[in-house]
């Protein structure tokens, strides 16, 4: 019998599902929070988007370094990537909101917002990989240390296992 495609599988689309459902709540209190009229620019659309763009690259890269996409990993991916960090960043609302400054007549502000948010999201996306490609080569570095004895400098055959 051929196993279940991963996309049917009922135990990943409950994570998917509940890191989805935190994901929106998190996103629905900074819109609260920071409500897009109140600040003129939606300051908290913009906030939750480059948030989640670096976030996704950090998890992505940090998880891809550490093998493959398999058991928690892939349970990490799903349940953060895609449910939490997937639902709390919101290119619709970002559509949305650039199209509403430009019906107010403030059409540089929502052209300004659309290119800052699609162009800083890449960065900050771009940051979260170089972020977490040194956190991996500072923890990998950190254990290499951590397994090699220490050598006494006066004599270095006293050091280490006999």
């Amino acid at each position: 019998m051929p196993a279940r495609a991963p996309h049917l599988s009922p135990r990943l689309l409950a994570v998917v599902l509940v890191g989805g459902f935190c994901g929106t709540a998190l996103r629905g209190a900074a819109e609260s929070l920071w409500p897009p009229a109140a600040l003129g620019w939606p300051w908290a659309t913009f906030g939750v988007n480059l948030l989640g763009a670096f976030g996704l690259g950090a998890l992505l890269e940090g998880l891809a370094r550490r093998g493959p996409d398999e058991g928690r990993r892939r349970l990490l991916r799903l349940g953060l990537g895609t449910g939490l960090l997937g639902s709390l960043t919101t290119y619709s609302s970002l559509a949305n909101e650039a199209d509403l400054l430009v019906r107010d007549g403030a059409l540089a502000a929502g052209a300004a917002y659309a290119l800052t948010s699609v162009v800083l999201g890449l960065l900050a996306a771009g940051l979260g990989v170089v972020a977490a490609a040194r956190h991996h080569r500072w923890r990998t570095a950190r254990r290499a240390a951590a397994s090699v004895a220490p050598v006494d400098p006066v004599d270095p055959d006293a050091g280490g296992p006999r």
